[in-house]
């Protein structure tokens, strides 16, 4: 992915469909749930789903929940503050990288 966002303030992971597509996944994959969430534009959106993925950041590797919704943003992935705190990482938004 090329342009992921790490946002403190989010308390989800967020997966738009088509980057859910992109990675080759279908709706088996997908397990349901009945949220509702907002999306990269703070609308309302109902999840399609949820996914779970091996997601590696720099020579990382970690197991990651997201919630795939139908949504056109800006970023391939948003990554909220639990993902941060459970991962020990520090976003720097003035170098753009993960710590």
């Amino acid at each position: 992915m090329t342009k992921m966002l790490v946002d403190g303030g989010a308390t989800v992971n967020l997966m738009p469909y088509t980057t859910f597509r992109k990675l080759g996944k279908g709706s088996e994959d997908l397990l349901e749930t009945n949220m509702m969430l907002k999306d990269f534009g703070g609308n309302a959106s109902k999840t399609r789903g949820v996914v779970n993925v091996e997601l590696m950041i720099g020579n990382k590797t970690m197991s990651t929940t997201f919630f795939v919704i139908n949504a056109k943003g800006s970023y391939s992935l948003l990554l909220g503050g639990d993902w941060i705190h459970a991962n020990c990482c520090i976003p720097s938004m003035m170098h753009q990288c993960l710590i």
